[in-house]
């Protein structure tokens, strides 16, 4: 009884050890890939800015994800009318909204939602729209090619107000019927118009894979150092003593 149930111990050491191992090595490739998905961004970013009509034709799904991140010049005009108010939005340490309004691209029926900066939120009253100066005529803006906004977590259904939580940008092309690119754009630049724009940088995430690494070789490395102490140092220690 008492070899089997040796072995059964040496059979729970292995695979804990086996297992532990191996997950200390995944979060170690994910963080490889995470990094070269940084490096990749960087990249783009490096890149020459793109025009703005880029985005007006359709793409294919592997021509979109080679734009994200990517700089970009947009010439048009703006349609305040459609302003979208993202609320629960911090910057710093004050609470604000994303100012959204799409922009009719010149020389193009094509229109590309922009994110153009953050406004605080009034301090009291929660329904209050801050102040953001929109201007008329032909504006350029210069930005990043985005996905979609960033996303928080709500609850219950999305309202059709100008004070949302999120924005899903193909049931704002359905809402609106205006003609929506497929992506759409993160202004960057000074502050203006009553808006500020500190985007956070894209964080590569290898920090946190690093950590769980950590933890994983830790528990692999335990548990081959119980099972030599209590399996092979301890009985041959009470041998010797009898």
């Amino acid at each position: 009884m008492s070899r089997w149930r040796s072995l059964l111990v040496l059979l729970a050491a292995l695979l804990g050890v086996g297992l532990t191992f191996a997950l200390g090595r995944w979060q170690l490739a994910r963080a490889a890939e995470k990094q070269a998905l940084h490096a990749a961004i960087e990249a783009r970013q490096s890149l020459p800015a793109l025009d703005g009509l880029t985005l007006a034709g359709p793409l294919a799904p592997d021509q979109a994800q080679a734009l994200l991140h990517r700089r970009i010049t947009l010439r048009g005009r703006w349609l305040p009318q459609r302003t979208v108010y993202l609320d629960n939005r911090p910057m710093g340490r004050q609470t604000g909204f994303y100012v959204l309004t799409p922009l009719r691209l010149s020389g193009s029926d094509a229109v590309v939602l922009v994110q153009r900066g953050w406004a605080p939120r009034h301090r009291s009253e929660r329904e209050t729209l801050p102040p953001v100066q929109t201007p008329d005529g032909e504006v350029q803006v210069h930005g990043r090619v985005a996905e979609h906004p960033p996303r928080v977590y709500q609850l219950g259904q999305e309202g059709l107000g100008a004070i949302r939580q999120n924005l899903d940008l193909d049931a704002y092309r359905a809402e609106t019927g205006l003609p929506l690119a497929g992506l759409m754009v993160w202004q960057t630049g000074a502050p203006s118009e009553g808006l500020r724009r500190d985007w956070p940088e894209a964080a590569s995430g290898v920090d946190k894979h690093y950590g769980y690494a950590f933890q994983w070789f830790g528990l692999c490395a335990l548990i081959g150092l119980l099972f030599v102490w209590f399996q092979v140092v301890r009985p041959i220690y009470r041998t010797r003593r009898a």
